[in-house]
């Protein structure tokens, strides 16, 4: 099979060329690119795949490619959009396809998100909207475009299950249902986007799940505030097989660090269970619990080291073939035989130890698309076919990286002041001794987050740099536990930062960093542990580089107040000494280390206004700051250029603050 490949504009002169020869401009475009590829999906018959592309800016452009001929692929549409970008696409049918688009727009002086789902032919790219046009209206605020619940609808071709948030009185581009408003479940005809109303609104419903054959099984309710904020109790109804009567199914407590109970995920109508996951000695276990009126419960994977996140679903009616979850590298256990011993074949076929997902099937699950990857390797999507057991290769992910050599990524552990052992990962540039290195501390975001196993673009630009790379899964992050997570590194922000300084002095105890060429570097949380390593230790690093930081948490707080999800930031962030303790803005006259600060300025996530309020905190300490905005851009600085122009900012800043 041909190999079909998208070259980004902005790398098309990088060719064989070592990294280490290039110049930081060079292997900052290389490493800073836009995945060449960011979604895949193959048709219902497996004649076609679709991709999609990203251009040299905020372009992204659809592609279809006919596996049964040696065309080249075809562009159906290109969306150039700074505020708004493709979420995903999936074939509908074989000759139609339905995108999510993302996007932020300021309302009335604050940033929303909203979402817009679209219908497009594939034979000749004619759009038509599946989701009102407009993020406002008249008499109310549409953010949410729908989710999908349902592809194949027994009886119902060229039609998919999608959630539709209805707004009373909302005027015109939006239904009213008997003067009623909130979520409900629509019909959709792809075809014209037509509509009918499967399952009336519902004020106090945020999420419906529908099992394999189309039929809504389980709505998830909740309780607003006074205020308009959303609560922090959820109750799970369902219904039976043969009833459209809702019954109790599951409360969950999402008023804490970790939210408690069972949460339902995905319904199975052949057995009429459903899968879902809940604690389990203090991890989170996958568990099926029955929907016949018994809520008989079945423990189906638990750890006593890591928790069961992630359920595998594959194909068009999204079957559930098996469950995930991350010791030192990502594991999946499949319940289907069949794909256990082909994901086992595949693995030993492919070159190295790679990640292997199922990323798409068809109908008849024989044709597979899927995604090998690992620590040096950004990935390639290839083709498998069961009957002829033939597997292709169809795109790389990183057009950019392909051949380039990556250093590994090794598992470690270290030990904390206090005797505990912390996991990470140690990344060492490639063909080094690991002694005496120039190195960087690279703490996650989230806070509920952590690091895993597999292909970093970031990492790897600091190792192609010369620096040794030390990612710590600190006290507070998640997938460890419920004890490890603990108060979260907000409300337990020494014990999460104090963990971050001990990975940089274990670094220098083992002889792997020069401790007079050390940096911390980080993005979202990871920026603020940055920050506030300097509040623990002004000594320990020499350099200082926050992506997209929290600087304040009181600033965050306040920044939440105007979203309904206040009451669950205002409980995660919680009162008292630790928010002025663990907040760097307020502590700049500690700084001893030169700080680089990155920010764009529609972060939905933490705004704007922290790097700014640090910068400002910083300069009238007398400080050494550096200050990167992106005009248009939001947290994750997905564009073609913005992140290689960061990565030579934040290349130059390193080389000069960390000279020898």
């Amino acid at each position: 099979m041909k190999t079909y490949g998208v070259v980004l504009a902005a790398a098309a002169a990088m060719v064989a060329l070592p990294v280490a020869a290039e110049e930081l401009g060079q292997t900052a475009a290389r490493f800073g690119a836009r995945q060449s590829l960011t979604d895949i999906s193959i048709s219902p018959s497996g004649d076609r795949i679709l991709y999609i592309a990203p251009g040299n800016a905020a372009d992204e452009t659809i592609y279809t490619v006919d596996l049964n001929s040696s065309a080249e692929p075809v562009s159906l549409i290109t969306m150039n959009q700074a505020n708004a970008r493709l979420q995903w696409c999936d074939w509908a049918t074989d000759s139609r396809i339905i995108c999510e688009v993302y996007g932020i727009q300021e309302v009335g002086g604050t940033l929303i998100y909203f979402t817009r789902m679209l219908g497009i032919s594939a034979e000749d790219g004619k759009v038509i909207r599946l989701s009102p046009d407009s993020t406002y209206k008249t008499l109310g605020l549409l953010q949410d475009g729908g989710s999908i619940l349902a592809l194949d609808i027994d009886g119902e071709e060229e039609r998919i299950l999608m959630t539709r948030d209805y707004i009373k009185n909302s005027g015109p581009g939006t239904r009213l249902f008997e003067d009623r408003e909130g979520l409900g479940v629509d019909l959709f005809d792809i075809t014209n986007g037509r509509t009918r109303t499967v399952e009336k609104p519902n004020d106090k419903a945020q999420l419906y799940i529908a099992d394999e054959n189309g039929r809504v099984r389980i709505m998830m309710v909740a309780d607003s505030t006074a205020g308009g904020y959303d609560g922090n109790d959820y109750r799970y109804l369902y219904r039976d097989a043969a009833s459209d009567d809702w019954k109790p199914l599951s409360a969950v407590d999402a008023g804490g660090s970790i939210a408690e109970g069972f949460w339902p995920v995905a319904v199975d109508s052949k057995n009429n269970l459903a899968y879902g996951f809940d604690s389990h000695n203090g991890y989170r276990a996958l568990y099926t619990v029955a929907l016949d009126g018994t809520n008989r419960r079945n423990l189906v994977m638990s750890r006593d080291d890591v928790d069961v996140d992630s359920l595998i679903r594959i194909g068009r009616k999204r079957r559930v073939v098996g469950a995930s979850y991350a010791t030192e590298k990502r594991q999946v256990k499949y319940f289907d035989p069949e794909l256990e011993r082909l994901a086992s074949s595949l693995g030993k076929a492919l070159p190295g130890t790679p990640l292997i997902s199922i990323k798409d099937a068809s109908e008849d699950e024989n044709s597979l698309v899927l995604i090998a990857s690992s620590d040096t390797d950004p990935g390639v999507a290839y083709l498998y076919k069961k009957d002829s057991r033939q597997l292709s290769e169809l795109l790389p992910l990183r057009d950019p990286l392909v051949d380039v050599e990556m250093g590994q990524m090794q598992p470690v552990n270290f030990p904390a002041a206090d005797g505990t052992s912390i996991p990470g990962y140690l990344t060492l540039p490639p063909g080094s001794d690991g002694r005496n290195l120039p190195a960087i501390v690279l703490p996650h975001g989230g806070p509920g987050a952590r690091d895993e196993w597999g292909f970093d673009w970031l990492v790897q630009f600091l190792v192609a740099r010369g620096y040794a790379v030390m990612q710590p899964n600190f006290r507070g992050s998640a997938g460890y536990g419920e004890a490890w997570f603990g108060k979260n590194g907000f409300q337990a922000w020494e014990t999460a930062i104090s963990d971050v300084n001990d990975a940089g002095r274990w670094l220098v105890w083992q002889g792997i960093a020069d401790g007079d060429r050390m940096g911390v570097m980080g993005w979202s949380y990871g920026g603020y542990a940055a920050l506030q390593s300097q509040v623990l230790d002004p000594s320990l690093y020499k350099a200082v580089v926050a992506i997209a930081p929290v600087t304040d948490l009181e600033l965050l707080r306040e920044e939440s107040r105007r979203y309904t999800n206040f009451r669950a930031t205002d409980r995660f962030i919680g009162t008292g000494p630790h928010v002025a303790a663990g907040s760097p803005a307020r502590h700049a006259d500690r700084f001893d280390a030169p700080v680089l600060l990155v920010h764009g300025t529609v972060d939905l996530n933490t705004g704007v206004a922290q790097s700014k309020l640090m910068k400002s905190r910083l300069e009238g300490s007398g400080k050494t700051v550096d200050y990167l905005e992106f005009e248009g851009l939001d947290h994750y600085l997905e564009h073609g250029q913005a992140r290689g122009i960061m990565l030579n900012r934040v290349g130059q800043f390193l080389e000069a603050s960390l000279k020898e």
